[in-house]
């Protein structure tokens, strides 16, 4: 089997069998088949698509380019979530504790932030000593006793789709729905778990700007888990504008454990209230109804943040931070941006407060910059909201006075007001499977 017949096939918009697209997978992935021949065949699936069983077959043999999480002693309790990325999307941070609080196991590999969208695993970290490359043994352990453990990507996990998405980020291919179904779902089906709730992103700060492509590309995704047995489902959600009020880890980390404590932003406290219920009734097999309650219930009764703490403390964390937010370390500097004039919050650009939010120290441009824990944004304003000049639109944290002048004017750029108050988007469009 040639690679260049494989090309020349997709190029003209013929559908790749499923032997063709393992041998590419296969070779790609062994180092015979060179860089420049895969990103001819990245672009041609880019221009030409890919049929429902292509992507089938795509997703199938990058899951098993590597090796899979073995999560069978846990039966069909396991569950797991994707989020396609935004900005303040603390969401795992709340869900987890209220699913593994009620009975479900979450095994969770999650990553680290990069360019304007921030890291489950940075956030975590920002908990002194809490530990994110577990042994698989107390990795395992720890999922039994306390029903959760969410650590560092790690070990030889779907490592088609390494090499694939790093040779897709520089060859602009990156927004193929195919190709991005395959890259998540490789990497889902590879983690073991029975049930998997994604988390589909559009608007601003998501990849998908729109919700017709964030709906398409949540329905190729269940449709292939089905396909491979997994219960699913997929929520389509806004992130036109940031997530809740806070941008950057600790203060993340901080709204996080309001919400669970039964306050919190609205709009992040109905996105995690939707996506736990539907976690519990994929794995617990409950009905909506069932599934609802044990949510509230376990935010009201406290459980949910007594099994943060036991996260938390089990991996090797000071969970008296949990109890006691105002322990995490403070920016040095606390600078508020005032509106400039009277009117309606119209859109706050997500991703441009993300980027602001790198620029004061709280994300990373390359994988290998560190990031400041307490730097970020605090956001006032919300859309639909009325603001007189001279208000506060936010706060910016940071240990960089050098940073403000350029943070705080794309603050002020993606704030857009006007007299006219907006008609207010639902912030879940839809919910599929």
């Amino acid at each position: 089997m040639r690679m260049y017949d494989i090309i020349t096939k997709k190029k003209h918009g013929e559908a790749l069998s499923k032997e063709e697209i393992n041998a590419f997978v296969e070779g790609y992935t062994g180092g015979d088949i060179p860089d420049y021949q895969a990103s001819a065949l990245m672009m041609a699936i880019c221009l030409q698509g890919m049929t429902s069983e292509e992507t089938c077959a795509l997703t199938m043999a990058m899951a098993d380019s590597g090796e899979r999480l073995d999560l069978s002693a846990f039966g069909t309790l396991t569950v797991d979530k994707h989020s396609t990325g935004g900005v303040g999307d603390k969401t795992t941070l709340i869900i987890a504790p209220i699913a593994a609080s009620v009975g479900c196991k979450l095994a969770k590999m999650s990553g680290r932030g990069l360019g304007h969208t921030g890291g489950t695993v940075d956030k975590l970290e920002s908990f002194p000593g809490y530990d994110s490359s577990l042994s698989p043994e107390d990795f395992f352990r720890q999922v039994s006793e306390v029903g959760i453990s969410v650590i560092g990507q790690s070990g030889n996990f779907a490592p088609a789709d390494k090499k694939l998405y790093a040779l897709r980020d520089v060859t602009a291919t990156v927004d193929s729905i195919p190709l991005i179904t395959a890259s998540i779902m490789s990497k889902k089906l590879a983690a073991g778990s029975h049930s998997i709730v994604l988390d589909v992103k559009y608007g601003s700060g998501s990849f998908m700007k729109k919700a017709e492509d964030a709906e398409a590309l949540a329905r190729g995704m269940v449709e292939i888990g089905k396909s491979c047995g997994r219960n699913i489902a997929a929520l389509i959600t806004n992130m036109d504008t940031p997530l809740g009020h806070a941008i950057g880890n600790s203060l993340e980390v901080c709204e996080a454990i309001e919400v669970l404590s039964g306050r919190g932003p609205e709009d992040l406290v109905t996105v995690c209230k939707e996506l736990a219920t539907t976690m519990i009734r994929l794995c617990l097999e409950k009905s909506e109804t069932e599934a609802r309650a044990l949510v509230d219930n376990a935010i009201k009764s406290g459980e949910a943040l007594e099994t943060l703490k036991k996260w938390i403390s089990a991996q090797g964390g000071d969970s008296s931070y949990v109890s006691s937010p105002d322990k995490f370390r403070k920016s040095t500097i606390v600078h508020k941006v005032l509106a400039k004039e009277d009117g309606y919050v119209q859109h706050i650009n997500a991703e441009a407060c993300g980027i602001a939010s790198v620029t004061l120290g709280a994300g990373r441009i390359t994988k290998e910059d560190k990031i400041d824990h307490a730097a970020g944004i605090i956001l006032y304003a919300k859309p639909g909201m009325k603001i007189m000049a001279g208000e506060p639109l936010a706060e910016l944290h940071t240990d960089k006075k050098e940073s403000l002048p350029e943070a705080e004017k794309m603050l002020l750029d993606a704030v857009r007001i006007g007299a006219v108050k907006p008609e207010t988007l639902p912030i879940i469009y839809k919910v599929v499977g």
